[in-house]
């Protein structure tokens, strides 16, 4: 069983920094594109920034400048470097990942699917 648990959340005051981690873990064969959402109340989850198994970059426009996505293929983890907060970067933020997994030895065993964390709350105050 895959899954995907992040870290680093917390409040931090309007200017400041915050890293925020998600690790995958379990039957893993591969990981392909790694990525950050947002979810603002009453709002709709956003994609942040992605990256590709390769190193290609993506981010908002809302991020961009402010914000750098990275990984540790061996570590299964993705990082996102968030400096130059603003209060309007409120919001629970999620890993997603496409996972290669697998559930036994046979070509059949394995499978493509998309994971989802639990989320981790960034507070930034004004």
């Amino acid at each position: 069983q895959v899954q995907l648990v992040e870290s680093g959340g917390g409040l931090v005051q309007a200017g400041g920094s915050l890293r925020l981690s998600c690790a995958a873990s379990g039957s893993i064969f591969d990981i392909n594109t790694m990525a950050w959402y947002r979810q603002a109340p009453g709002k709709q989850r956003d994609v942040v920034a992605a990256i590709t198994s390769g190193g290609s970059t993506s981010y908002s426009d809302s991020v961009k400048g402010r914000f750098t996505i990275s990984r540790d293929n061996a570590k299964n983890t993705v990082y996102l470097q968030m400096n130059s907060l603003k209060p309007e970067d409120t919001a629970v933020y999620y890993c997603n990942a496409a996972i290669k997994g697998y559930s036994g030895p046979a070509p059949r065993d394995y499978y493509r699917t998309d994971y989802w964390g639990k989320g981790t709350l960034v507070t930034v105050s004004s």
